[in-house]
């Protein structure tokens, strides 16, 4: 798998013709992802990731952050910004983990999944 192939998958699904934003989508979900779930589960997840993407899941230090998915789509919208709102974001976020799921194993994502409340479960269908 190479990261372009992931970026170009969440540019051509959210029909964006912008390889620079869905980057920056695909770092910024995969950045509060590693945010989010405790453990070694960011450092399993990118180790199943292009080099180029794998700091964004283990770039946060310390313990896993416990907010709910709306708080996770209000700040995914934030750090996109360009008036990006959370429903938007929700778009980003699904597109995100559904390339994902294209890309490393079932088992990696159900180990992820399996550290977030139910209120996620819409973004990884």
């Amino acid at each position: 798998m190479q990261y372009g192939e992931i970026v170009n998958q969440v540019n051509n699904d959210l029909g964006l013709d912008d390889r620079a934003r869905a980057d920056a989508i695909v770092v910024n979900t995969l950045e509060l992802l590693g945010q989010r779930v405790a453990g070694n589960e960011p450092a399993k997840l990118a180790a199943q990731l292009p080099q180029e993407l794998k700091e964004s899941l283990t770039r946060h230090a310390g313990a896993a952050e416990t907010f709910d998915v709306d708080e996770f789509l209000r700040r995914l919208a934030q750090r996109e910004g360009q008036g990006v709102d959370p429903e938007q974001a929700r778009r980003h976020a699904q597109s995100v983990f559904a390339t994902l799921g294209s890309f490393v194993s079932q088992g990696e994502l159900d180990d992820v999944r399996s550290q977030l409340p139910a209120g996620y479960a819409p973004l990884f269908a």
